[in-house]
């Protein structure tokens, strides 16, 4: 006997049989009834299971606005034609069980989301989401092929991909994780103390050498006249112990990623000095990236997962839905988060430390170009700032390392319109980059590595 709630109740105790002949109490028909018409559909069930994981709480959603206000929810996030259109397409897969490393921090959503959601299984893959503790060890477990692919630091490819700081292995960007949602945040004990001009002597971290966190605090500590490499100092720490060595002094601040600088205003140890979308609107921070070597040697493999990635991509770039996000991400095995904090971040409804409520609907965003004229400016700050010796040819390395067709391509194939054009121009503090003249761009800078020795 088919059961009404198959999908979503699999332990739900037999009740008085409704007229309609299924196992339900007739007053419970309409509600059944829409459960049973969206649980057909296999991304819809997985959706509104993963977000409504406690079956009460599912039950009154689902009573309280309708079988097609739900379905219209999941629709607008979800192209599901299209996805269903892209699977008979796709070839057969040469891995289908996968090792996928990621940080604990909101920049991995669309990653994180993939496996509650269900994308990868709708795509073939068995993807195991290997929580890593810090940045160092997931560029490791990437070269060593531990990992097939991983969450990165949008710099981190480019780097290895130049052998610096590491063994020199091609990797490649297929997606932007996220833009915006970082922040500065200080220590309490500087709330008086908000003019960067007088932070000489502070201690900051940031979760890598070649992080956009770092070139993001560097460049507002230059543009206020502080010299990162001597005015202050820069430390490398892990997202999961920034908040940890805010509490005991150990740092005046970090710029880091969320949940870490809202998780600091909810335990009273840091305020947010300033969003990091307000030193560039719409900067990349992290993303999706793979091997060359793994393309070429499981090409279908890979466009199911880059599929996967980009629907969950779609999803998260709706405002409207971050509330839910929030629900789907917190738990152990993914953010281990208080969910009020996690929604503080993706709502951009949240408290400063400073006594405020801000409203910042674009916190945190979530656009998966890989522009490749971004790439060039992370390679001018590894340059500015001597992390990069010699001549560097930045268009070439852009182009060969951030897949920006190829993501257009499967943007379009889910149903989301594909930005035009190679390169999207944007100003960093007031100050516009054009990635045709690099290193015009380098030497325009009072303070550098040049300046600084």
């Amino acid at each position: 006997m088919s059961k009404p709630y198959d999908a979503y109740d699999a332990d739900r105790p037999l009740m008085l049989r409704c007229a309609c002949g299924q196992d339900h109490a007739p007053g419970e028909h309409a509600q059944a009834a829409s459960e049973e018409e969206l649980s057909h559909s296999f991304m819809e069930a997985s959706l509104v299971k993963a977000l409504f994981p406690v079956d009460a709480v599912r039950r009154g959603f689902l009573k309280a606005v309708g079988a097609n206000t739900a379905r219209a929810a999941i629709a607008s996030v979800l192209p599901i034609a299209s996805l269903q259109a892209m699977a008979q397409e796709r070839g057969s897969l040469e891995k289908k069980d996968l090792k996928i490393g990621f940080i604990a921090i909101t920049c991995a959503t669309p990653l994180i989301m993939a496996d509650p959601l269900g994308f990868y299984k709708q795509q073939g893959l068995n993807v195991q989401l290997n929580k890593t503790a810090g940045w160092a060890l997931i560029r490791d477990k990437m070269l060593n092929k531990e990992h097939d692919a991983s969450h990165f630091l949008s710099p981190m490819p480019l780097a290895i991909s130049m052998g610096l700081g590491s063994t020199q292995v091609p990797m490649n960007v297929a997606t932007i994780q996220n833009t915006n949602g970082q922040a500065i945040t200080l220590h309490v004990k500087h709330k008086n103390n908000r003019d960067p001009k007088s932070w000489k002597g502070f201690k900051f971290a940031v979760p890598f050498e070649y992080s956009m966190h770092n070139f993001l605090l560097r460049y507002y500590l230059a543009e206020n006249g502080i010299n990162p490499d001597t005015d202050v100092q820069i430390r490398v720490t892990p997202p999961p112990e920034m908040v940890a060595n805010l509490r005991a002094g150990n740092i005046d601040g970090f710029l880091g990623p969320d949940p870490f600088n809202q998780r600091a205003v909810y335990d009273e140890v840091g305020f947010i000095h300033i969003l990091s979308k307000e030193i560039w609107d719409g900067h990349p921070c992290c993303a999706f990236g793979v091997s060359e070597e793994f393309i070429q040697k499981n090409p279908n493999t890979f466009a199911a997962l880059y599929r996967a990635i980009i629907t969950s991509s779609l999803m998260a770039s709706q405002p409207k839905d971050r509330e839910l996000i929030a629900k789907v991400i917190s738990p152990t095995q993914y953010l281990n988060q208080p969910e009020t904090v996690l929604a503080q971040v993706l709502t951009g409804k949240f408290a400063d430390g400073l006594g405020n409520i801000r409203t910042v609907p674009d916190r945190a965003n979530f656009d998966p170009v890989p522009w490749q004229s971004m790439a060039v400016w992370m390679l001018t700050q590894m340059k500015r700032w001597g992390y990069i010796k010699g001549e560097v040819n930045y268009k070439q390395i852009a182009e060969r390392v951030f897949m920006l067709t190829d993501a257009k391509k499967q943007m379009a194939a889910a149903g989301w319109k594909a930005p035009d054009g190679t390169g999207k121009k944007f100003k960093v503090m007031g100050k516009e980059f054009d990635p045709a003249k690099p290193e015009e761009y380098v030497k325009s800078f009072a303070i550098n590595k040049m300046s600084a020795a």
